[in-house]
C-alpha cells in the first residue's frame, strides 16, 4: 500500500500526554509512504520524484555534428598551418543545421558547416570561421589558418548520452535540466509520485476570511493562506475546507468534505488546546483516533495528530507562529514522504549566536533568527541575531526571520557567542 498508512487498530485511547519533538516526528511520519506512480505529463513532472528507472533509447546527440560554425574538413590537410602560411582548400558545399550534405570531404576540399550540423561523410574535424578567410580572399576556396587536429570541434553520435545507459533512477527529483534530459530522449510523459492532496480548515467563531472585513470581537484568517503557501511550497495540492464555527456540528460537517475530495492529509488550525472551545481534540476522539496531542515544543505545544477513518489529521495551535514552526517539524516532512522524497529535513547551518536567550520549561524551542554571513569569516561563517520579541501571535516577526535556531530541550539558557544549528526554510524552495 502507498499513501496515508491506515491507523494501527480502531481502538481509542489516551495517548502520553507529552511527546518529544523526534517522538512526535517519528510517531507522525510512521503513518506516511510515497503515494502510487502515475503518469505524468513532462510540463507539469517539474519538482516531482521519479518513480521509475529511465534508459536512454537513443544516443544523445543522436548523430556527429559540428561544435562550431566553421569548416568541415579532414584534419591530416591542415597539417603545419598557421595564420602566416595558411592552407588553401576547395569548398565543395555548405551545411545548415537540420540538413543533411549531400557532398563528402575528400583531401583537399572543405565544406562550410553550422553548429549542430551532421558532420559529413569523410569529414574528421571543424575548424571555426575565426581562423579562416572564410572564402573572402579565394572564391570557391577557404585559407585554413590554423593545423587542426582530428576530433576538434566534433561532437561525437553519444557524447552526451549513449543508447541503453540509465540516466535517472528511482527517486531522484526532476529540475529543469532533469526535464530538458527527458525530453531530449523524446519522452512526453513519465512516472512520477503524484503530489498529495492536503484539506486545510480553519476553525474559531472569531475567524472570517481574509478578504472580508472584520466585526467585533472578529479577526481575519491569516493561518489559512500562510498554510496554503507552505503546502504549495512543499509539493503539495490544497483543498479548502473553509472555517469552522466552533460547534462539533460544524466541524464534522466541515471535516467530511476531506474525504469527499480525496484528502491525504487534513490540516486543521486551531483548537487543539484545552480551552472550552478547542473542539478538533473532542471531535477526533469521537469519530476517529487520536494519537498525539502535546509536543515539547515552543511554539507549538498544543498538536493533535490522529486519524478520521483512514484519513491522517494533524492538528496544529492557532497562534500563526506556532503553527508555521510545527508544519516545518512535522507536516513538511509528511507531504515530502508521500512525494516519495528522502530528504525529509530543512537545509540546516551552524551559526553564532548574538543574544541571550532563556528557555525554562524543558521544551525544545526553535527560535526566529536572522541569518547573517560573519564579516568576519571566521567558523561558522553565520552568526544569528533574534527576529524581533518573542511571541506565538507574532506574524510579522516571520517576516524579518529568515531561520528558526534549535535550543535544545536540555539548555535552559543560551549565551551569545554559543554555535547553535539554524534550519534554514527559504534554502528549499526547488
Amino acid at each position: 500500500m502507498t499513501g496515508p498508512r491506515p491507523p494501527r487498530d480502531s481502538a481509542n485511547h489516551a495517548p502520553p500526554p507529552w511527546r518529544t519533538v523526534d517522538e512526535a516526528r517519528t510517531l507522525i511520519l510512521d503513518a506516511f509512504q510515497a503515494l502510487t506512480p502515475v503518469s505524468t505529463v513532462l510540463d507539469a513532472a517539474l519538482g516531482r520524484v521519479l518513480a521509475e528507472t529511465v534508459v536512454a533509447r537513443d544516443n544523445l546527440p543522436p548523430f556527429t555534428n559540428a561544435a562550431m560554425d566553421g569548416y568541415a574538413l579532414l584534419a591530416v590537410d591542415t597539417y603545419g598551418a598557421t595564420s602566416g602560411a595558411p592552407t588553401r582548400l576547395r569548398v565543395v558545399g555548405e551545411i545548415a543545421a537540420g540538413a543533411v550534405s549531400p557532398a563528402t570531404v575528400r583531401s583537399g576540399t572543405a565544406i562550410r558547416i553550422m553548429t549542430g550540423a551532421p558532420l559529413p561523410p569523410g569529414a574528421d574535424a571543424v575548424v571555426r570561421f575565426e581562423e579562416t578567410d572564410d572564402g573572402r580572399d579565394t572564391p570557391g576556396h577557404v585559407l585554413i589558418g590554423r593545423q587542426a587536429t582530428a576530433g576538434r570541434n566534433v561532437r561525437p553520435a553519444g557524447e552526451d548520452v549513449a543508447a541503453g545507459t540509465t540516466v535517472l533512477s528511482p527517486g531522484a527529483r526532476l529540475f529543469p535540466a532533469e526535464i530538458g534530459l527527458l525530453a531530449s530522449l523524446g519522452h512526453a510523459t513519465i512516472r512520477t509520485h503524484p503530489q498529495p492532496r492536503i484539506a486545510i480548515l480553519a476553525t474559531g467563531d472569531e475567524v472570517v476570511p481574509h478578504t472580508t472585513t472584520p466585526g467585533p470581537g472578529q479577526i481575519r484568517d491569516s493561518n489559512g493562506p500562510t498554510l496554503a503557501a507552505l503546502v504549495r511550497q512543499a509539493g503539495g495540492v490544497t483543498v479548502d475546507l473553509g472555517i469552522a464555527r466552533d460547534t462539533t456540528n460544524d466541524l464534522r460537517t466541515r471535516l467530511s468534505g476531506a474525504a469527499a475530495a480525496g484528502a491525504d492529509l487534513i490540516l486543521t488550525v486551531g483548537g487543539v488546546s484545552v480551552g472550552d472551545y478547542d473542539l478538533v481534540k473532542q471531535v477526533l476522539r469521537a469519530d476517529g483516533r487520536i494519537e498525539l496531542w502535546q509536543v515539547r515544543i515552543k511554539p507549538g505545544k498544543p498538536l493533535a495528530f490522529g486519524w478520521l477513518g483512514e484519513t491522517p489529521l494533524i492538528g496544529l495551535p492557532g497562534n500563526p507562529v506556532a503553527a508555521l514552526v510545527a508544519f516545518h517539524q512535522f507536516v513538511r516532512p509528511a507531504i515530502l514522504t508521500m512525494l516519495g522524497r528522502s530528504d525529509l529535513t530543512l537545509p540546516t547551518i551552524h551559526a553564532r549566536l548574538m543574544e541571550l536567550i532563556t528557555n525554562p520549561g524543558g521544551r525544545r524551542h526553535f527560535v526566529r533568527v536572522q541569518v547573517r554571513p560573519d564579516p568576519d569569516g571566521v567558523t561558522p561563517r553565520y552568526t544569528a541575531h533574534l527576529a524581533g520579541p518573542p511571541g506565538a501571535g507574532r506574524l510579522s516577526s516571520l517576516i524579518a526571520a529568515n531561520g528558526l535556531l534549535i535550543l535544545p530541550e536540555d539548555r535552559a539558557a543560551a549565551e551569545p557567542g554559543d554555535i547553535f544549528q539554524v534550519q534554514m526554510p527559504d534554502w528549499d524552495l526547488g
